[in-house]
């Protein structure tokens, strides 16, 4: 299975649909509905078992990546804006709410999304040059770690500006 070189040919899916998906702690896929797959381009044997990075468009910021994932495994949900990457190289942006799934004992036992249409001015306005700048910085640093620590301090000096935390930032959108 391979995605297409990424080219700038934007996908879309009806706003009455939601996009759902489970993971387990890892983050490889063990469900994925049908708007996922029809929207995704992948069949579900090629989710299933993978990991939900599968779809990770290179646009993204690791940064964003660092704040969903230290907030789920901190036992909270997140809403956040990702860009995802079709199987043939399109893109699709989304509006995300992760939860963690809890076992009878109360422990995290994996993950839970559902993915709606973004708000169109939110991703041209606010979003796509808050990522950019947040890859760029990033991109500023060869050393992982080091680009990491810098995305994030990137996206908390804009976050102090506006006196909010990601979470109400996102949803002030």
């Amino acid at each position: 299975m391979t995605i297409h070189s990424t080219i700038s040919r934007e996908a879309f899916f009806p706003e009455r649909e939601i996009i759902v998906s489970k993971t387990d702690l890892k983050g490889r896929i063990t469900y994925a509905n049908k708007t996922f797959r029809d929207v995704s381009g992948f069949r579900d044997d090629e989710l299933i078992g993978k990991p939900h990075s599968l779809v990770r468009h290179p646009d993204m910021p690791r940064t964003v990546f660092k704040v969903l994932w230290d907030t789920i495994s901190g036992g909270r949900e997140i809403f956040a804006y990702v860009k995802n990457l079709t199987k043939t190289g399109d893109y699709y942006w989304v509006f995300a709410h992760v939860t963690p799934s809890f076992g009878r004992d109360g422990n995290i036992v994996g993950y839970h999304s559902n993915r709606r249409v973004p708000r169109r001015a939110a991703i041209d306005h606010v979003i796509t040059p808050l990522y950019a700048t947040i890859l760029a910085e990033e991109s500023r640093h060869k050393n992982g770690k080091d680009a990491l620590a810098a995305g994030v301090d990137c996206l908390a000096n804009t976050l102090k500006v506006k006196s909010l935390t990601y979470e109400a930032f996102v949803l002030t959108l």
